[in-house]
């Protein structure tokens, strides 16, 4: 857990300069990192004060921001010793919503090529950054998060953090926001199509490559991985989504 509380503390730092109102990106954030599984079903955010720190807002922003997920079924607030905000949103499995992106596909499709840039650059940062021993345990739980995850749901949200873990060891808050919103757009996308199983096989490889090539500190086998990764599952989204 002390894993996905660093995450979540990566992902929602301020990076600066959004335009978007305080409530507004709080809630943004707040949400993405839950659809995410950066905050898993279940799981409980960290403290009010922490967040208005973390989010650079007031606490009173977070406490609205809270009550508009709780309103939106995301998040469920429990009271007295050891209580908190707890996640509430089962993660959705891929293929459950099928005309979910149907209406932005234009949109989605073009973050597609932004990803392309964007997740292979932050992979040949990570490679070229020397990682401490936290970096690398980081690294190897969310790996092994996605090999050993129960289900379609799971392996969604298990692969999502996988990709945010990478962005992180870049050590940009840029990079992190960028992949963020590349991640999001990906995650609706998957969830109009199908679970293929060798799709999975051959993206389950590919981390494989990236992850150790990420660890071992070769930039240039990191990028071409994460890039052949991008491709095929552009490939992919591309053909099936209506």
């Amino acid at each position: 857990m002390s894993d996905l509380l660093d995450l979540g503390h990566d992902l929602l730092a301020p990076s600066g300069g959004s335009g978007r109102h305080a409530f507004e990106g709080c809630v943004e954030r707040l949400a993405t990192a839950i659809r995410l599984g950066v905050y898993p079903y279940g799981s409980t955010l960290p403290p009010e004060r922490e967040l208005a720190g973390l989010l650079g807002v007031s606490r009173a922003t977070v406490r609205e921001a809270i009550g508009a997920l709780r309103a939106a079924g995301m998040v469920r607030t429990t009271r007295g010793r050891g209580g908190g905000t707890v996640v509430d949103l089962e993660p959705p499995v891929p293929g459950s919503e099928p005309a979910a992106a149907e209406a932005r596909r234009p949109e989605l499709l073009d973050a597609l090529v932004f990803r392309r840039v964007v997740e292979p650059g932050a992979c040949f940062v990570a490679a070229s950054t020397t990682l401490t021993t936290a970096d690398l345990d980081a690294l190897h739980a969310a790996h092994d998060d996605v090999r050993t995850a129960a289900g379609p749901a799971e392996h969604r949200q298990a692969d999502a953090r996988l990709h945010l873990v990478l962005a992180t060891l870049s050590r940009s808050a840029s990079l992190v926001e960028a992949v963020t919103k590349v991640q999001a757009a990906v995650h609706e996308m998957l969830l109009s199509i199908p679970v293929l199983g060798v799709n999975i096989e051959h993206s389950n490889a590919q981390h494989a490559a990236i992850v150790g090539a990420v660890e071992a500190g070769r930039p240039e086998p990191a990028r071409r991985a994460m890039e052949e990764h991008c491709d095929d599952t552009a490939a992919l989204l591309r053909g099936l989504i209506r």
